[in-house]
């Protein structure tokens, strides 16, 4: 419905898919083999559904569009089966229809990230590993953590459970050789790219891991913070119910979320690994403090509102059994049809308050208000500014590079690293030079010495722009109107000549 809304980061993954195509080899920039992106599957299935429509010029923002609506909705599939699994088929389908308008799941698959592809292969792989199917299970793995390194954090639950079955006394031969044969087929789905990305980029870890960590300033709670908000408003409840619903969204849902694992455990003891996969994220990503994109807070999602859907069932249930025995009720079947309807009807209406019917920018067409593309659209404007200009050879640095990589396919140099690694030698940098929690690096433009500078306001505003070097090496070129993050618009600069 809403079309595509494609995200900056988006566009740095159709460059890699794009230069793939053209001959280029797997890399953001023609010539240098930097591995910037941290979705080597993703890339390589656009690649592929890229070849029939054009290969270079095919529409990536479209195609990942369709794709990833289609990813969701096999995603809502595997959710129903979920329920069914865990002796709940209501609370599947329950999960199912949030998970279909979730504000969380629809922005990024309009936004043309991996995260829909991601997302279904961390629950296809649990609803594996429930039927004991663990070659299965080693290979889907294998695939999610091609997609995002990240799936580790449900695998290594899967693994400690399954290795416990298999190492027990009471273990039988089979099971041995199918955890040791399930070992076998997912190093053979990971081992092909570990050892092409060591041979190709000098290492299989992504540049943009080891980046991230340096040129972001945070405070060591930042990460927390922001986890338990979205922990406490999983359904966007804030927008309704105001902010102080956090607090007691946490309280709750913690609640029934540990209900629902001692619970189902009970009935199906393997089921713990992806009831826990939620908070063991969360806790690893809080205590390593990474800057936290909106795209990190979707993976857990599902298997949290799941979890949060059969606490509230179980709570339900035991109501109703406790007001027959006092005989209040009888047969109260109702109560449980009630509970239902109301754990379908009030998440949805939560969900969809987080919804615009007309967005006031980009397409006119109802999109989560999260959604929001204001910055590409900017960076778009900038690109088609710059375009005429370029000469062969130019070089643009930026601290958003996927629109502008994108659109006029210059040698960019990405000020935060993610993509040119000498730019992450120039981090961190003193804190009285940023205004947020970024800031771009004075010492590395001087030392490139970039064509062009196309920045926020707010990147250079108590560093760059206050540099006699920049200012006298570069002039202000053009100014587009934006006050994302508090920026005082986006700049454009170019390199003066001088004798």
């Amino acid at each position: 419905m809403p079309g595509p809304r494609t995200i900056d980061d988006a566009f740095i993954t159709f460059r890699y898919t794009r230069n793939l195509l053209l001959g280029r080899g797997l890399v953001f920039n023609p010539g240098e083999r930097v591995l910037g992106t941290t979705t080597p599957l993703y890339a390589l299935l656009l690649s592929l559904l890229g070849l029939p429509f054009g290969g270079p010029t095919a529409p990536f923002e479209s195609i990942s569009a369709w794709l990833n609506a289609l990813l969701d909705a096999a995603t809502c599939v595997l959710l129903l089966r979920l329920g069914r699994k865990l002796g709940s088929p209501g609370s599947g389908a329950v999960t199912a229809a949030i998970w279909a308008v979730a504000p969380m799941s629809v922005t990024f698959a309009i936004g043309g990230m991996e995260t829909s592809l991601y997302v279904f292969l961390l629950v296809l792989s649990y609803l594996f590993y429930l039927e004991d199917q663990l070659t299965a299970v080693a290979a889907v793995l294998g695939l999610a953590f091609l997609t995002r390194p990240d799936a580790l954090l449900l695998a290594l639950p899967v693994g400690i459970d399954v290795c416990r079955r298999a190492l027990s006394r009471f273990a039988d031969q089979a099971l041995r050789r199918r955890l040791l044969h399930a070992i076998l087929v997912g190093a053979v789905v990971v081992l092909p790219w570990i050892i092409f990305a060591l041979l190709y980029y000098g290492s299989p870890i992504p540049n943009s891991l080891l980046a991230k960590r340096v040129a972001y300033y945070l405070p060591p709670e930042a990460a927390l913070v922001r986890l338990l908000q979205q922990l406490g408003t999983p359904f966007f409840e804030d927008l309704t119910l105001g902010t102080s619903w956090i607090g007691v969204g946490l309280v709750l849902y913690t609640f029934v979320s540990l209900l629902a694992l001692v619970r189902t455990v009970k009935q199906a003891p393997r089921s713990w690994p992806g009831l826990v996969f939620p908070w063991l994220y969360s806790a690893v990503f809080a205590a390593a403090n990474p800057l936290i994109f909106r795209w990190y807070l979707t993976p857990p999602l599902p298997f949290y509102i799941l979890s949060i859907v059969l606490g509230f069932r179980y709570l339900t249930a035991d109501l109703g059994q406790l007001l027959e025995r006092l005989k209040i009720l009888q047969r109260p079947r109702w109560l449980g049809r009630a509970g239902l309807a109301a754990l379908t009807i009030l998440p949805l209406a939560l969900s969809l308050r987080a919804w615009d019917l007309h967005p006031d920018h980009g397409p006119d067409h109802p999109a989560p208000d999260m959604a929001w593309i204001r910055l590409e659209l900017v960076y778009e404007d900038a690109a088609d500014y710059l375009l005429p200009q370029l000469e062969p050879g130019d070089r643009i640095a930026a601290g958003d590079v996927g629109v502008l990589g994108f659109r006029t396919d210059a040698i960019i140099l990405d000020t935060v690293g993610l993509n040119t690694p000498q730019a992450a030698t120039y981090y961190p940098l003193p804190k009285s030079l940023y205004a947020i929690n970024y800031a771009v690096a004075p010492d590395f433009i001087m030392s490139a010495r970039p064509r062009f500078v196309v920045i926020l306001e707010i990147y250079g505003r108590n560093g760059l722009l206050r540099d006699p070097r920049f200012l006298e090496s570069y002039s202000l070129l053009h100014t587009f109107p934006t006050d994302m993050y508090g920026s005082h618009g986006l700049l454009v600069f170019e390199r003066k000549s001088i004798p």
